[in-house]
């Protein structure tokens, strides 16, 4: 047995925390030891072989319950990260597999990677006669495509597939659905939102087609810990009831837990050393006492700063052998890139790997000693998810970097609070107009919908299917609802993680390599002309997007800023669903069509922010229909002969707070809402001020603050009260992602007119 270590290789970088007072607060949380049960008798001796083959002769608490449950129907099972949740599914999956040589199983994954993952994990129980696994998503080759369907009895793919490749071809997969067992959907918690609504409605689809054929699967999920995990399964698969599966039995790490806040660098402005900066060096430190680590940062840009600002730290000091050791992993990297890091990870090759949410999940990258979560990742379920990661020979570190964001800053001045905050319930809803109905078109080219399909898709089915027909999308004939044109592949239309369904590659010029690929949706404010990109800690500068053939062509760039859109946005209400008085103002809350235009960008120094100029763009405006808030302000709770510019940066302000703060009551990010003020709205008449949801079709985040408002306009007005900046800083009432490059801002007038409501 491997000795622990007496002293923690992150000592001395606390110690010099607390000296500093970067470090604002300390946790500990200690270990936990096991919870074992005999492994069931009932499990088939293969199975069971394979277990003792790898050393196991009995099994954590919840992987026997979850045995136990998954037998008897539907199942959730919501533990900590690395509590074996897989086998929770794998031992069920397996007894089916072995006992009938006709089934089938389905296993979804919200990433390739997790896939991967989980295919060397089966692999492992040399299960070879019994299991025929294989992956089966836009990586798998064309050729290879036709023997999965024939050869494997167990699927390993993702919704995107599912949605895209499978169901619109189900007669080409018979065979699967025909003798259709299990359907596991792993990693359940992120299926929420606008893509679990998406996701709801794929699941539905699912069942539909596998009782076209005769069969009724069971559904087992498994999540990281949320509020409702019931809830969620329910919403997602149409089943009720679902059992719970929640009491953790497996071993826990010790862990310190520490909120660091990067220096203050300006105190009237309360400008703050950059998040990723204070990440970069952080990240180097831990590297270079020998620490295992992976850094969590939202933005894909972000994981390449921190990567690079790592590697710099490492040349600086004369370390570039540790340098090489550390890597950037994203979204948008290609194939080979991706599979090629996985292995380097896993088999220890880099000592620390930046990523987005993209290895928040449970994929199997080894033993980690530390995690670094850079600014609130929009829940607390998913900060718990990635401290889970921390924990090697006993121990671990699990460190929380705030941004100079509002919420961040919220949360350093009330760190107890941060720290004792329950996780979220997430929020999905399968039947928003906008999304539901893409997906009854994509059923409809699955097979004619029909009365009976009222048991999957609910009670309002053909009412729904009336309105396409209307729209003249469906016709209805004697074997039910179909499409107007035959021909047509709706689910080709359908993206289930974005409003837009179209990627634009980027392409380096000097080299004709395809670097990656970005969302159609976010290429005018991603890769628009000019705009600085990273990737994989090199820079490059868009010379041309090229929109009619959806590609960016860059150059290597070497310059020292950055570049940040300019926005106009328009909101125009299309259908009022409710509406009351409070605060003394008028509240509704409604369908609302958002038109967004690109008009230039700004270029910002990296060292200090300071604004280098700005660019006119000459971009094509885009629109979304999505659900949002809006409240109209009457004259007795504005100024009297209010200068026209303070006015507006107060509208501005509080518009910016309260969107701050919505992630305090809603399981979202603010990168998840949008919003907009105005002095004079043609509908409205008057100052109102709109927040709506950042996606098409709108999935409920909106109503939560409609119906919390009052604590929504409470939070805000604390927020501001509490900065101790002089006029507005990123801590209170700038926003990172304001279209107005965050012009006007009015911080005491915003806290005045809250002020004013609250009283």
């Amino acid at each position: 047995m491997a000795t622990v270590p007496t002293r923690d290789p992150w000592t001395d970088l606390l110690q010099q925390g607390r000296d500093d007072e970067r470090l604002v607060r300390e946790a500990y949380e200690g270990p936990r030891p096991a919870e074992t049960r005999p492994i069931p008798a009932e499990l088939h001796p293969l199975v069971v072989g394979a277990l003792e083959q790898q050393g196991m002769n009995t099994l954590y608490s919840h992987q026997a319950e979850a045995l136990h449950a998954a037998w008897a129907g539907p199942t959730i099972v919501t533990t900590g990260t690395a509590s074996g949740k897989s086998l929770c599914f794998q031992l069920p999956t397996l007894d089916v597999l072995c006992r009938d040589a006709k089934a089938r199983a389905l296993y979804l994954y919200p990433t390739k990677a997790l896939a991967q993952d989980q295919a060397r994990s089966l692999h492992r129980f040399g299960l070879t006669k019994q299991v025929r696994p294989a992956i089966y998503d836009g990586d798998t080759r064309k050729e290879e495509r036709a023997q999965v369907r024939r050869r494997s009895n167990l699927i390993l793919t993702n919704p995107d597939m599912l949605h895209t490749g499978i169901l619109p071809n189900h007669r080409a997969w018979a065979e699967l659905f025909s003798h259709l067992a299990i359907v596991v959907v792993d990693e359940a918690h992120v299926y929420r939102g606008v893509f679990g609504s998406h996701v709801a409605n794929v699941l539905r689809r699912l069942r539909r087609i596998a009782n076209a054929y005769g069969t009724e699967p069971r559904f087992l999920l498994a999540s990281a810990t949320i509020a409702n995990p019931v809830e969620l399964a329910e919403k997602l698969t149409g089943l009720s009831p679902v059992q719970l599966v929640d009491e953790d039995g497996s071993p826990g790490s010790a862990r310190k837990i520490a909120m660091w806040n990067p220096p203050v660098t300006d105190e009237p402005t309360q400008t703050r050393r950059p998040a990723p900066s204070e990440a970069g060096e952080l990240l180097a430190d831990l590297v270079r006492a020998g620490a295992r680590t992976i850094c969590f940062i939202r933005s894909r840009k972000g994981a390449e700063v921190v990567a690079r600002a790592a590697r710099e730290h490492l040349n600086g000091s004369g370390e570039p052998e540790l340098a090489e050791r550390v890597a950037a992993y994203r979204a948008g990297y290609t194939t080979q890139q991706r599979h090629e890091l996985e292995r380097q990870l896993t088999e220890g090759e880099l000592l620390a790997v930046v990523t987005t949410s993209a290895l928040e999940l449970g994929i199997d990258i080894g033993a980690l000693d530390a995690a670094i979560v850079v600014t609130f990742p929009g829940t607390v379920a998913s900060l718990k998810q990635m401290w889970g990661r921390a924990g090697r020979r006993g121990r671990g570190l699990a460190v929380y970097i705030a941004g100079e964001d509002a919420l961040d800053q919220f949360f350093c001045r009330h760190p107890d609070e941060f720290l004792d905050r329950p996780v979220e319930a997430a929020i999905l809803d399968h039947a928003s107009e906008e999304i539901h109905h893409q997906h009854l078109l994509c059923a409809a080219h699955e097979g004619p919908l029909a009365p009976a399909d009222q048991e999957i898709f609910g009670p309002e089915l053909l009412k729904h299917c009336q309105q396409l027909v209307a729209k003249g999308e469906l016709v209805q004939r004697a074997s039910g609802f179909t499409l107007r044109k035959p021909e047509d592949y709706p689910a080709a239309r359908v993206s289930l993680r974005s409003g837009s369904n179209e990627l634009t590659a980027i392409v380096d010029v000097s080299s004709g390599e395809v670097l990656g690929t970005t969302d159609g949706a976010r290429s005018h404010s991603t890769v628009h002309d000019g705009a600085v990109y990273l990737h994989m800690g090199r820079q490059y500068e868009v010379a041309e997007l090229d929109l009619e053939r959806s590609r960016a062509l860059v150059t290597p760039f070497h310059g020292d800023w950055y570049t940040q859109p300019k926005r106009e946005t328009l909101t125009h209400v299309e259908r009022l669903l409710d509406r009351r008085d409070t605060l003394g103002v008028t509240l509704s809350y409604g369908v609302v069509t958002v038109t967004e235009q690109v008009l230039g960008y700004q270029r910002k120094r990296i060292t200090d922010h300071e604004e280098l100029g700005m660019e006119a763009l000459d971009l094509p405006p885009t629109a979304f229909t999505t659900k949002g808030l809006w409240f109209e302000l009457g004259p007795e709770l504005l100024w009297e002969d209010f200068p026209m510019d303070v006015l507006l940066g107060t509208l501005h302000a509080t518009e910016h707070a309260q969107i701050a703060v919505l992630p305090l009551i809603a399981m979202c990010d603010r990168w998840d809402i949008g919003g907009l003020s105005t002095n004079l709205h043609p509908q409205t008449g008057g100052a109102t001020i709109f927040i709506h949801e950042g996606h098409p079709g709108g999935v409920g985040i909106t109503r939560i603050g409609y119906d919390r408002f009052e604590r929504l306009c409470g939070d805000a007005h604390r927020l501001i009260s509490e900065c101790p900046c002089r006029s507005g800083c990123p801590s209170c009432v700038q926003s990172p992602k304001c279209g107005n490059l965050n012009e006007p801002l009015a911080k005491n007038g915003a806290m005045e007119l809250l002020g004013r409501m609250l009283g």
